[in-house]
């Protein structure tokens, strides 16, 4: 486990943490999605980013996990193709520059690469967590971090190892963050009861 970790690109991980904190910056969103342990890597990820990754006093992490609603993705693949039940989830919720995370130690999941296709389509930000040679995924993300080795196990651990890692250093680069949000905070605050709400308008330039 430690000689594959050490082989991990460092560019890539600090990459992958500057696109998630410029995200958080923007107040976009972070889908992240995988199948079978990559499943579990995904849901546990959208946790850390949504609670571990929380700054008081700072806004928190935009995360959703597209593998949890069961009821949606048996739906989709029932009616339609197990291949979209990624793809068909964004289509409701993806914006431009959400970012993407698609998780897949072969590269090679139909349904991955269908959503990742379908976010560079809507101009949204893409990577990709996988391992091997990275298969299709690699050349079809913006960015990849790549486990290297050919142990599925031994991907899916490193990509659990990588989740924590991400998390940690975001809220870091969070409570370092200097950005003023007490003017987008009062204001939601500051609305009458009754009144239309209105999206708070942070005083930072984007």
């Amino acid at each position: 486990m430690a000689a594959v970790l050490a082989h991990f690109q460092n560019d890539s991980i600090q990459k992958n943490i500057e696109l998630l904190h410029k995200a958080w910056r923007q107040r976009k969103q972070v889908f992240i999605m995988g199948n079978g342990g990559s499943a579990a890597t995904a849901s546990h990820m959208a946790n850390d980013l949504s609670k571990g990754a929380i700054v008081p006093g700072k806004p928190r992490v935009k995360a959703i996990a597209l593998t949890d609603n069961v009821s949606l993705i048996s739906a989709w693949a029932n009616d339609a193709s197990y291949e979209g039940i990624f793809k068909e989830q964004l289509e409701n919720v993806l914006d431009r520059l959400d970012i993407v995370i698609g998780i897949s130690a072969s590269g090679n999941s139909p349904n991955v690469l269908r959503a990742l296709e379908f976010a560079r389509q809507r101009d949204a930000i893409t990577i990709g967590w996988t391992g091997r040679s990275g298969g299709k995924l690699k050349d079809l993300v913006d960015l990849a971090v790549l486990a290297p080795t050919d142990d599925v196990g031994m991907i899916e651990s490193c990509h659990m190892v990588l989740d924590h890692l991400v998390t940690d250093e975001l809220r870091k680069l969070i409570q370092e963050d200097k950005t003023d949000w007490t003017a987008g905070m009062q204001s939601i605050s500051a609305e009458k009861p009754g009144s239309r709400r209105r999206a708070p308008i942070y005083n930072h330039r984007l």
